[in-house]
């Protein structure tokens, strides 16, 4: 890359509405590589998968990636991501949980929340969201809070449990796992904009 794009590119980072992925130079190629990258994120990082007793939802990784997807991506990168992933695992691709595809399992709430949960990071992301640590905390906890919104119901649904059964195995256990999650979010998103702010006063003349 060039001297001059890495300056176009790293001045994203003082332009109002931007997300880190603006960072890369545009193109049509790199969007289509963003939301294939994406989604064969979530699906590598849904076979981090954790048993929990009792629950026939695991412990998984893609959650965090699938928020981490929408917040460096934007919404519309983000959306297409995770739409991604889900339409080529309900096609039969063995990428959710656990090595599981299709849909109608008693977790694919959590996938569809995913979608909605990565769309509305990516919004926030759009206004400043991951720029601080405390802006990033409140939307790694909005984003998780949708995926439960989703996953949760849809859970009483496929199982038959009640609220409070599908509460507690489908919300409780995963709560201390979620705040992990946010705190590396936490870590790694406002440090990723402060490298970005380095390299674009580097390279402005």
């Amino acid at each position: 890359m060039s001297t001059a794009s890495v300056a176009t590119a790293s001045s994203a980072a003082f332009r109002p509405g931007a997300v880190l992925a603006d960072l890369l130079p545009a193109s049509r190629v790199r969007d289509i590589a963003l939301v294939a990258g994406g989604a064969a994120l979530t699906g590598i990082a849904a076979q981090i998968a954790v048993p929990v007793p009792g629950s026939p939802v695991p412990v998984t990784g893609q959650t965090f990636a699938a928020l981490l997807v929408g917040t460096a991506f934007g919404a519309r990168r983000g959306f297409l991501s995770l739409a991604l992933y889900a339409l080529v695992g309900m096609a039969g691709v063995p990428w959710f949980a656990n090595g599981t595809s299709g849909a109608g399992g008693a977790s694919f709430g959590y996938v569809l929340g995913m979608l909605l949960a990565a769309t509305l990071v990516g919004a926030l992301a759009r206004h400043g969201a991951d720029r601080s640590v405390l802006r990033t905390a409140g939307t790694m906890v909005l984003g998780s809070a949708v995926i439960y919104a989703v996953g949760v119901p849809y859970l009483m649904a496929a199982t038959g449990m009640s609220l409070t059964a599908a509460v507690a195995a489908g919300l409780t256990p995963f709560l201390v796992g979620d705040a992990l999650k946010a705190a590396l979010a936490m870590g790694l998103l406002p440090a990723a904009w402060k490298l970005a702010g380095r390299r674009g006063n580097r390279t402005r003349p």
